[in-house]
Order: structure tokens, then sequence, then C-alpha cells
């Protein structure tokens, strides 16, 4: 069998493929249907401070190739999560990867500081598509400074892998990137979902409750592929690639353009079994080409 470990920081994987945040539970949501063991890491729904009970209905909507989520991200909160899904995980032999958000930096500093205190947790993963309430509602995550500050903040209370993953929603994503890096952040996951919406043309009103949602799935492929390889290109640090992988084949694009590592999201809601079947065609393929190591394939696309 061909070696499929990477590295993200000082954390290895024993494969380079992961279950995207908030397409995946807890975990234990999936287990019945996948081995956990089977996975690189488990990334967690995103957690906050405070529990949080997330947007009303409707707040999912299909759309061709894609999915618009506004879920509102709903969680159980931090403490809740330590006491009550954590140990579910550690009984598995795979990287548990914590995401992470707030409204104020305070409150990313708060989630980092328990989650670095507590056993059994392998790296966090910052989502900064999140707006800041100080700012008034200004994105983390697509305003430059806001970037800086809240990874600087992070990095200096995290004792854990830190991974920042960025929003698509920007005019250039490389220069969030660069900000990541400069800050000291241990890898960078992309993309997360692009801004859109839907309207019934009967009742003439929004398909999701919030107006606005995340687009997700194969629809936006070929953009997370393009910010990857732009990304990869442009930082040292590792680079997680999301966005619409559901196979082996759009796993090995992604690595091809440069990710170290992939997550499979959408696609986990059709298919449970996508991120074990993906680990399987990863292996099949190194092998038909002769490849030994994984970390051969990484950024090896003929341009």
């Amino acid at each position: 069998m061909a070696d499929l470990r990477v590295n993200i920081g000082s954390m290895e994987l024993k494969n380079p493929v992961m279950v995207a945040s908030g397409t995946f539970g807890y975990g234990e949501e999936y287990s019945p249907y996948i081995d956990l063991n089977s996975l690189g890491a488990v990334v967690t729904k995103g957690i906050s401070f405070h529990p949080i009970d997330g947007n009303p209905p409707p707040r999912i909507w299909e759309t061709p190739s894609g999915l618009l989520n506004s879920i509102g991200l709903q969680n159980v909160g931090v403490k809740k999560f330590i006491k009550e899904k954590l140990p579910y995980l550690k009984g598995f032999d795979t990287r548990v990867i914590v995401n992470i958000f707030g409204t104020t930096i305070s409150e990313y500093v708060k989630v980092a500081v328990r989650l670095s205190e507590t056993p059994g947790i392998d790296a966090i993963e910052v989502n900064i598509s999140c707006p800041n309430v100080k700012k008034g509602g200004m994105v983390f995550g697509t305003d430059s400074k806001s970037t800086k500050k809240v990874v600087s903040a992070l990095k200096k209370v995290c004792s854990l892998p830190l991974l920042v993953k960025l929003s698509p929603n920007v005019t250039d994503i490389t220069e969030f990137a660069m900000i990541a890096e400069g800050e000291g952040a241990d890898a960078v996951s992309l993309i997360n979902t692009i801004l859109g919406m839907a309207i019934d043309i009967e009742t003439r009103k929004p398909r999701l409750a919030n107006i606005t949602g995340g687009l997700s799935g194969p629809a936006i492929r070929p953009v997370a592929l393009r910010m990857v390889w732009q990304v990869a290109k442009t930082v040292k640090i590792p680079v997680i690639g999301m966005g619409g992988i559901s196979s082996a084949e759009d796993a090995i694009e992604f690595i091809l353009a440069g990710a170290t590592a992939i997550a499979t999201g959408t696609a986990n809601f059709y298919n449970p079994k996508t991120a074990y079947e993906i680990v399987n065609g990863l292996d099949g393929y190194l092998n038909e080409k002769g490849i030994n190591d994984i970390k051969g394939l990484i950024g090896g696309m003929n341009a």
C-alpha cells in the first residue's frame, strides 16, 4: 500500500482525507455509516463559547449541483461539547480538529483557551467567516485588519496547531492566506461557502428565512480548486482544500493543485461513506501510477 501520511504543522494525519466542519455533526452522528478510524481527521461543527440555537427555518435549499444553507452555526457551546461530545471522539484512532468561531476576538480567544487545555483535541480550525459585532458586522474573514487581529490573538493563546479557514467572498484570497501565515497559522483551509440566495417565484419570498446563505457542493468545486492553486503557490504552510469534493478524482485534482489534505462536505449528506471511498480511491490511484508516497503528488500539476 502507498504511504498516505501527511503533516499539518506538528500534526501527522494517517491519510489526507478529512470531513468539512458543519457537514459531519460531532462525528457520532455518522459512526453508524462510516468507520471514523478510516479518516485522517474528523472536523467538528463550529463551536462557540455559549450555545447557539441557529437561524429559524427554512434554512436549507437545494440548488443545481449545490446546497444553500443558513443554519446559523447552531451548536451546544464549548462547555457541553467538552463534557458530552468529545469523549465519544476520543475512542477513535483519528485526529480530532475542533472548528471554532466568535463574534468578537475575545470570544474566539475564550473558546481556544478552553479547548487548548482539553486533552483529546489535536488541532483548532478557525472559522473567520463571522461578523465582528464590535465593528458593525464586518466579517473577520473579509477585512484584512480583522483577519490579522484574530489570528494573532489566537496564536498567542493556542498551544495546538492552528488552521485558519478562509472565506472565498473576497477580491484576492491569497492576501488573506499570507496574513494568516504571517501571524503564525500552521495551515489554511479553503474554501468556506460562497454567499448566495434563491427566490420562490410563486410566493416571491426568499427560499431561506435569512434570505442569503452559503453555497456549497459540486457547483463551487472549480472555484475552490482555482483558489487552492493560487494559495498553494503563495504560502509555504499546508493548504487544506475543500469545496464540492465528492470522489477520489476530485480529491486528486485538489492535491495536484497543491493541497496537502482535503475535506469532503456536502457529499456527506447524500453519501455518508464518501470520505472512506476517497481514502480507498487515493490508495488505488497511487498504486496504479506506481507512486509510493502521496506527498509526491502534492502540487504535481503539469502546467
